[in-house]
């Protein structure tokens, strides 16, 4: 006991030693663990019975892939957004079935992630969580940046990023201290500190474009490419900053970011094996990022039919609905661990996807727009900006003394039905948002 507390102060939780999880040697992450809470344990009894070895090998993996997840029931709704556009039917039709398509599709590319990782090793496998954990909203935004929908990205970007820190976060420490009201709920505050600390650097990032647009005494053009190569350099840092955090979760401190574990499921993880081969998933994985491409491709083109249809703005369906129908499956999953009273991992769901998004993602976009020749910046405008600011204050003030009650989920919930009810009511054009608002500052000054 003395030499881990001398040599692996990390080991130790309120200053008893912390039992490691055995699920991290197959790179596992909470945002696996998370979305495994949603899986169902297949039945290939039938398809053991198929003679043909090809077929049985093909159809236990359907099985395993389509059927392994209690979200299933929504797959149907990817050949009928498909069928929608192609028959031409109602543009917010093909919208709704492609966000409901996309639902079980993201969960299924956690589960694909963790099957390759049982063959490629802790490393590897954190790694690829690390680059598809947020796959989905990395699509979306790919391919409004190729339709020059620029605040359409911005949009959806900042809504994953308010949903996991009030909504997802919210909810969890809410429902979990209403079910666990006879004890107290601990986690780990070091791992909170740790995204903490991302998230505000991830907001100077965004706030410094923002105020060197509106401080500048230049002219519009002038302050306008100003703003456009200080977001890029501010990306670059980011990037810089995100490969640091997984040298820091990866290797050397990666005991900090692993979950806590009970004896039976020691047991358990230990006799787990994956259930499809590394070629198999590694195909279903390209296949399904096909499939989540596609869908996008909808999503991107017919969101501003939806929000005239709908009698929404653009900036609500994007901030408020996306996200929330993209990341069902993981954010239900984070609910289902507070529920067991483990908040490391639901922690690890919330915060992490909100710093994979802000260190990664967001600025990702901005250089892949650079690549492309379009002019994406870091300037979300005031009203967005300051959501984000107060977002991540609210969630690092609630985090701060390592305990939880429902309270302080409450408090966070109602922070996001605050912003959601500001976009709601919002009618803001969803393009050259930037340029308009500056131009007004300039014309009252």
């Amino acid at each position: 006991m003395a030499t881990i507390n001398q040599d692996q102060p990390w080991l130790l939780e309120n200053g008893n030693p912390k039992r490691l999880s055995r699920d991290h040697k197959h790179g596992r992450t909470a945002h696996n663990m998370s979305s495994s809470s949603l899986r169902k344990k297949s039945d290939i009894k039938l398809v053991s019975k198929v003679p043909c070895a090809l077929l049985r090998s093909f159809l236990a993996n359907l099985q395993e892939v389509i059927l392994g997840t209690k979200l299933s029931i929504l797959f149907p709704a990817i050949p009928l957004a498909i069928a929608a556009q192609w028959f031409g039917f109602g543009r917010p039709w093909v919208f709704a079935l492609s966000l409901l398509g996309l639902t079980p599709l993201a969960e299924r590319v956690s589960f694909l992630t963790e099957q390759i990782a049982y063959f490629t090793g802790p490393t590897v496998g954190g790694l690829l969580n690390a680059t598809c954990g947020n796959a989905t909203e990395m699509i979306i935004a790919i391919f409004a940046l190729a339709q020059g929908k620029i605040e359409v990205v911005k949009y959806s970007l900042l809504g994953s990023i308010l949903s996991n820190l009030l909504l997802v976060l919210g909810t969890s420490l809410f429902c979990g201290g209403i079910a666990n009201l006879g004890s107290e709920q601990k986690y780990d505050r070091r791992q909170a500190d740790v995204n903490s600390s991302l998230l505000l650097l991830g907001l100077l990032c965004h706030l410094l474009p923002m105020l060197f647009s509106y401080a500048s005494a230049s002219s519009t053009a002038l302050t306008l490419d100003s703003t456009l190569q200080l977001s890029r350099a501010s990306s670059i840092v980011m990037l810089m900053a995100y490969v640091a955090y997984l040298v820091f979760q990866l290797w050397t401190h990666r005991q900090l970011f692993e979950a806590e574990e009970d004896e039976t499921e020691g047991e358990n993880s230990s006799e787990e094996e994956a259930v499809i081969g590394f070629g198999s998933g590694f195909a279903w994985l390209v296949g399904m990022t096909l499939v989540i491409a596609l869908l996008s491709e909808y999503v991107v083109q017919t969101i501003e039919d939806a929000s005239n249809t709908w009698g929404l703005s653009v900036s609500f369906l994007s901030i408020i609905l996306l996200p929330i129908v993209g990341n069902a499956a993981e954010h239900a999953g984070a609910v289902i661990f507070a529920f067991k009273n483990k908040l490391d991992i639901t922690l690890g769901v919330a915060l992490g996807s909100a710093t994979q998004i802000a260190l990664f993602v967001v600025p990702l976009c901005v250089v892949v727009a650079w690549i492309m020749g379009v002019e994406m910046d870091l300037d979300f405008n005031i009203l967005e900006t300051c959501s984000l600011a107060l977002a991540i204050l609210a969630t690092a003030f609630t985090l701060q003394d390592g305990s939880s009650h429902y309270l302080k989920g409450l408090v966070l919930l109602l922070c996001y039905i605050v912003i959601g009810a500001c976009f709601f009511v919002s009618k803001t054009p969803a393009h050259n948002g930037n340029k308009i608002n500056l131009e007004l500052f300039r014309s009252s000054a």
